[in-house]
Order: structure tokens, then C-alpha cells, then sequence
């Protein structure tokens, strides 16, 4: 990633010289400030994915988002993909299946859900993503996994049932499902699979980079299935307000977010930078409620209470005492 220059790096005296206090404070305050907006801009997505039924198609609202998210890390890593060119070529198999996973199915099917479901659900249901990752190294990658794990799993999975079922688990085994809720618990469980994935298939390329090159193999994917659209869809293919809301899609939950995790990931490290992220639920359904007009439910509330600590306790640190 290329150097990105922040207001707490150089905070001079009136004498010229550094001031380290201030420096320090300024570089606190930014980072709080950071760590507030990053939930937003993740949210984001979500907005859009319910605002985007009637106005522009899913795969083809995945595709724009992809192309101008990807055509951004090309070219702030322009000079690096010249010079690892053969590494890129190299690992084109590895590419395309990490763009399949990450753009089409984790981009195109979240816009699918947010057809018939509300963003608060599609917020707390993708928050199962950390637990799935945990459950997939574990079973797969033989990581380790401990009883107050397997708590944190229970717990999240009854946060999930919970806003699934509307809080009425009596009704249980009459309740039907809602499209949207498989669709955005579909593109959870990929998610997972592109993270593990990603971290498994390693690379000499910077993240900016090797996004770069996966999110035109996503686009690639899509391909097919925006030129379906196309063709049997009632919308238009292009239309102002769509490509608007992809490129929103695009620089705020794509390239922004990225940038503001990247540099909260450097300044705080990955524990911290995950609790942070726990924010997301409750940031969607405020800002649902305020921008879309979705009400606020109890079982939402109830739900994110079972999910928030689930997804703490199977990423805790299990901390060995010493002797």
C-alpha cells in the first residue's frame, strides 16, 4: 500500500520543532475518529444493497463495483504489479477462484439478499463471518479450537436463529425462511472460504496488489451473468443512479473501508481492529432506521446481544498461564 500521510505525522511547534505530546494526542484523536467511521463505511454496502432492487440489476451492480474498486488498486499499485508481473500471470488459477469467491458470490449475492430482507439481518447474519473462519481452520487447517470457542459459536448461532425467526421460537417448525436470509448466509460462508483461502495461497504482492488482479477476475466471473441479466432482465442495463450506487459501493465499502482498516491494522493491530468491528450490526440498523426507514426490532437487539460476545469468545486469545 502506498505511504499514506496523516495529520499526526508532522505536528510542529512554533519553533519549528516537533511537538511529541501533541503529535501523540493528535494521533489518539484520529484514531478514535477512525475507528468510528469504519463501521460506516462498511455499512454502506448494505444501504446500497437495499436501495438497488428496481434500479439496477445484482450481478451487474457487483460487476461496476468490482471494476471501479479493482481499476483503484491498479492503480495505486501500478508499479508493483509491472514488476511482479510474472507472479501475477503465475497465479491466475488462484486469482480467478478468489474473485469468484470474494466478488461474485460475496458481492452479487449480498445484493441479491437485499431484495427480500432488511439490512439489519443482512448486517447480523454476515457477522457469523470471524466464526466461520475459525470453524473452517479448524476442521481444515487443524488450528486449534477450545471449549470456550465452541460457547462463542452457540451463542452466535442462537443470535443468528434468533433475528432469523423474528425472536419466535415457538413457531419454529412452521416458520419459513426468508430468500434473503439464505442468500446473505450463503455469502457468509464464502466469505469465510475467501479469507481462509487468501491467507492459505500466499503471494509476494502487497494486499493492494494482489486486489487488484481479484477483483477483474470477479468481474471476469460475473461477465456471464451480467450479460444474462442483460437480456432477460426488466432493467435497464446502465442507468445514472445505478452507476452511482456502484461507485458508492465502490470507494466506500470497497476501497475506503480498506484503507481505513489497513491503517487501524497497522497503528492498533489485527485484536483490536476486531473488536472494532463488532460495531457493524448496530451501525447498519441506525443507519437503516435513519436512511431507509427500517424499524428497529427486540429480536434485533436480543440478537446482536447473543452474537457480539459469541464472536469475542471464538476470537479470544486463549492466554497460557505461566508457571
Amino acid at each position: 500500500m502506498a505511504e499514506v500521510c496523516l495529520p499526526w505525522r508532522h505536528v510542529r511547534t512554533r519553533t519549528g520543532r516537533d511537538n511529541p505530546a501533541v503529535s501523540l494526542k493528535s494521533h489518539a484523536r484520529w484514531l478514535v475518529a477512525l475507528m468510528l467511521l469504519l463501521p460506516a463505511l462498511q455499512g454502506v454496502n448494505y444501504l446500497v444493497a437495499r436501495l438497488a432492487p428496481g434500479v439496477i440489476a445484482p450481478n451487474t451492480l457487483a460487476a461496476l463495483r468490482w471494476l471501479f474498486a479493482g481499476s483503484i488498486f491498479c492503480f495505486l499499485a501500478r508499479t508493483e504489479l509491472w514488476r511482479e508481473r510474472r507472479v501475477v500471470l503465475a497465479d491466475w488459477r488462484h486469482t480467478l477462484v478468489l474473485g469468484a469467491l470474494g466478488m461474485w458470490i460475496c458481492g452479487a449475492w449480498v445484493y441479491l439478499a437485499g431484495q427480500t430482507t432488511s439490512a439489519t439481518n443482512m448486517a447480523l447474519i454476515y457477522a457469523l463471518s470471524p466464526i466461520l473462519i475459525a470453524l473452517i481452520a479448524h476442521f481444515w487447517l487443524k488450528e486449534p479450537f477450545n471449549w470456550l470457542q465452541g460457547c462463542g459459536v452457540a451463542l452466535a448461532l442462537a443470535g443468528v436463529l434468533h433475528v432469523v425467526l423474528k425472536g419466535q421460537w415457538a413457531d419454529l417448525a412452521r416458520v419459513r425462511f426468508a430468500r434473503g436470509d439464505a442468500w446473505i448466509f450463503a455469502a457468509s460462508v464464502c466469505w469465510a472460504l475467501f479469507s481462509i483461502l487468501l491467507k492459505r495461497w500466499t503471494t509476494p504482492l502487497s494486499a493492494t496488489a494482489r486486489l487488484g488482479p481479484i477483483s477483474f477476475a470477479g468481474v471476469l466471473v460475473l461477465l456471464p451473468f451480467v450479460i444474462w441479466e442483460a437480456v432477460t432482465g426488466p432493467l435497464p442495463t446502465f442507468s445514472l443512479t445505478g452507476v452511482g450506487l456502484a461507485f458508492m459501493a465502490a470507494l466506500l465499502p470497497g476501497y475506503a473501508a480498506y484503507l481505513v482498516y489497513a491503517l487501524l491494522l497497522r497503528d492498533l493491530g489485527a485484536a483490536r481492529v476486531g473488536v472494532v468491528l463488532y460495531l457493524g450490526p448496530p451501525y447498519v440498523a441506525v443507519m437503516a432506521w435513519i436512511f431507509l426507514g427500517e424499524p428497529i426490532h427486540g429480536y434485533h437487539v436480543v440478537g446482536l446481544a447473543l452474537i457480539a460476545p459469541g464472536i469475542y469468545l471464538v476470537n479470544r486469545r486463549v492466554r497460557t498461564r505461566r508457571r
